[in-house]
């Protein structure tokens, strides 16, 4: 489903990609790299990207520096959305949001559903805004990080998108939009 995009320059966004894992490396981290390498293929630009372990602490830290940063527009974590015992990344980032996006999580089930079934309810994925900066939480496939940009991303975190997007509600981004 393709919305009309009206006649305004692109604005790039400031996007960070955070991998929560106990196992991978830069090297091993194939849904971060998607991510990476779709983001910027957008023509958006790469704040910062880390790897972190599954550790609740650990997560807050960085995303709460990403956060507070006031560069950084938006963060995309992949991993630790699931229901093993380690999986805690909606239980570090939640409490950070500002406001839930109540539709992500719903909306990513949705197209998930078409790709891997009912299994689809295992999935927490979570998104939420905190100090104007807007936070999506994917689970770690590549997959479904594939899913959640390719269906939602894209579009969302495209100021062209209409009838709504997230990029004005997003810091600075008063100040990146040429006016005229």
């Amino acid at each position: 489903m393709s919305h009309s995009k009206a006649d305004k320059p692109f604005i790039p966004l400031q996007i960070a990609i955070l991998t929560v894992s106990d196992t991978r490396s830069l090297e091993t981290d194939t849904s971060g790299q998607f991510l990476v390498d779709a983001l910027t293929e957008a023509g958006h630009l790469l704040a910062d990207r880390r790897i972190v372990k599954d550790d609740i602490y650990q997560i807050r830290a960085v995303l709460s520096a990403w956060i507070a940063d006031p560069l950084t527009q938006a963060v995309i974590i992949t991993g630790g959305t699931g229901f093993s015992g380690r999986d805690s990344t909606p239980e570090a980032v939640t409490v950070l949001f500002d406001k839930n996006v109540e539709g992500f999580g719903e909306l990513f089930r949705h197209f998930s559903l078409q790709e891997i079934g009912t299994s689809t309810l295992q999935s927490r994925a979570v998104a939420g805004m905190a100090n104007n900066t807007v936070v999506f939480c994917l689970p770690g496939s590549t997959n479904a990080c594939r899913t959640a940009w390719q269906n939602i991303l894209l579009q969302q975190l495209d100021n062209r998108n209409r009838p709504c997007n997230f990029v004005p509600h997003l810091k600075q981004a008063a100040y990146c939009e040429p006016r005229g």
